[in-house]
């Protein structure tokens, strides 16, 4: 990921003309490795009925508040993003969100078949499930990639103010989980929120500016 201040990925101004870039090999297996982390996070989410934050998080409280499909919610939803993805963190970085997304939308339709709980505690499905989403997250954002939705607005943040990405998505995953509160019940919520501590504290202890800078 670029430093903080050099601009949006791709756009090389005020640094080292030596940072190591990734391969395209290397990207391809980040993509991989990212999204089915947090495919398996999101499958022990579901399994004990906990949320997930994000644009999934308010596709999921507007289709329970409206009865529109999640699919059509998501779709939409993200449309607005995908153009700050393009106009803000370049083609590049768009591309490889698209892909992020095709990849976790195959892998979360195929997990069933191949994965199954037998017993999950939802304490311990919030802990282990936030650790693998935020894990799959710096992945994919160290490879100029994201989930598109917040977490674009998230890196864009980080870069134009020095935010920190994962405090920043805490914020609006930390918002969502209230106001699921009207549809679900208050024991999975506790849950959900210490899911989405953890995941987002994973990203704001290790997705900091200057720490990781090959592109």
């Amino acid at each position: 990921m670029p430093l903080a201040g050099a601009g949006p990925p791709g756009d090389t101004r005020g640094m080292n003309d030596n940072v190591e870039r990734h391969s395209r090999s290397e990207d391809v297996q980040a993509l991989l490795s990212g999204t089915l982390l947090i495919a398996l996070g999101v499958a022990m989410f579901t399994h004990t009925g906990l949320l997930t934050g994000g644009t999934a998080g308010l596709a999921f409280l507007l289709h329970y508040a409206t009865g529109i499909a999640f699919g059509k919610l998501f779709f939409l939803i993200n449309l607005p993003f995908y153009w700050i993805a393009w106009r803000r963190m370049g083609r590049v970085f768009t591309f490889k969100t698209f892909a992020a997304v095709a990849l976790l939308s195959l892998f979360t339709e195929l997990q069933p078949h191949v994965l199954t709980f037998d017993a999950l505690h939802p304490l311990y499905a919030a802990v282990a499930g936030g650790l693998l989403c935020g894990t799959g997250f710096l992945i994919l954002f160290r490879h100029q990639a994201s989930l598109g939705g917040f977490g674009i607005v998230a890196l864009m943040l980080q870069q134009d103010r020095g935010w920190r990405a994962g405090k920043v998505q805490l914020g609006v995953d930390c918002v969502l989980v209230a106001a699921a509160l009207f549809v679900v019940d208050p024991e999975r919520i506790a849950y959900s929120l210490v899911g989405a501590v953890v995941l987002n504290m994973t990203l704001a202890v290790n997705h900091r500016p200057g720490r990781y800078i090959a592109m």
